[in-house]
């Protein structure tokens, strides 16, 4: 049986943006937020070191890739790779002297280091489970119906900007290390493969959700919050309002059928419009 992939017609454009992080010095910076501020920048100290075990985990499958899927993890990588540098200057702008940044980095490097350590295969199952979330959360920010789709509706424009490319940009290449593992697996049986992947994504979301919440509660603490009642506000915005992991439960449920694609959620068309408004040169 053959497993499906990307549509042809789906393409993958880098685009070489730089974003004006400046009002992100005056405090918090989502809608004025503390709670919303916490989570999302909880979410961007991962993306630098997270996000280049992305591109090594797929460079690791260039050898074994070929035609259309080759040049889907070239740009992959050109993507990741300006994602990660724009969120390291946004990481940059949290108070060091304030904010415990130092040491929840310190964290994310030792669990992506426990990818590393396991091989080029641990580094691909972490990569295709996160990029699936990754692309259930870009898919609450394009429906602007949800609170979710709302929240930046008082955030500085060009911070707006930024994770609405970001955002994008995930949606794009959302299958590229799936198709890597499809190709990484081909001689397995289905079933092999599906318990795998299954096995793997309920161990990335148990890890990723409580990694998230955790951070974001350190990150609050520094504000004046208590450690109840910062784990209480977080928990809230992740899993009630606007409820950041919690409102994508059917897109995160797909992940768990049989012949499982990313593109069997096809939302090309509401990706329209946002590819329009980025219109910069693309990168080289």
């Amino acid at each position: 049986m053959t497993s499906k992939r990307t549509p042809e017609d789906v393409t993958i454009l880098p685009r070489d943006l730089h974003f004006d992080m400046a009002a992100a010095d005056n405090g918090p910076w989502l809608d004025g937020d503390p709670v919303a501020t916490a989570v999302f920048n909880a979410m961007s100290l991962t993306f630098p070191d997270g996000e280049r075990m992305f591109i090594d985990a797929v460079k690791a499958y260039k050898d074994d890739v070929s035609g259309k899927l080759a040049q889907d993890v070239k740009d992959f990588i050109r993507q990741e790779a300006i994602h990660s540098r724009e969120h390291h200057l946004l990481n940059n702008k949290i108070d060091r002297t304030k904010y415990p940044v130092d040491a929840i980095e310190a964290r994310i490097r030792e669990k992506v280091k426990f990818a590393y350590d396991g091989g080029k295969f641990r580094m691909l199952m972490a990569t295709i489970c996160l990029e699936h979330f990754t692309a259930m959360m870009a898919d609450l920010m394009m429906d602007l119906e949800t609170d979710y789709g709302q929240l930046f509706s008082k955030t500085d424009p060009a911070l707006e900007q930024l994770w609405r490319w970001h955002a994008m940009e995930e949606t794009e290449h959302k299958a590229v290390a799936y198709d890597v593992f499809l190709e990484a697996t081909k001689d397995w049986s289905p079933l092999k493969r599906y318990y795998r992947r299954c096995m793997s994504m309920l161990i990335i979301t148990s890890n990723f959700t409580k990694n998230i919440a955790g951070y974001a509660a350190d990150l609050l603490k520094a504000d004046g919050y208590s450690q109840e009642e910062a784990d209480r506000a977080v928990k809230a915005f992740l899993w009630k309002k606007p409820s950041l992991f919690g409102k994508g439960w059917k897109t995160w449920l797909s992940w768990f059928k049989p012949g499982f694609h990313p593109w069997d959620h096809d939302n090309r068309e509401e990706m329209l419009a946002w590819k329009d408004e980025f219109t910069a040169v693309p990168a080289e």
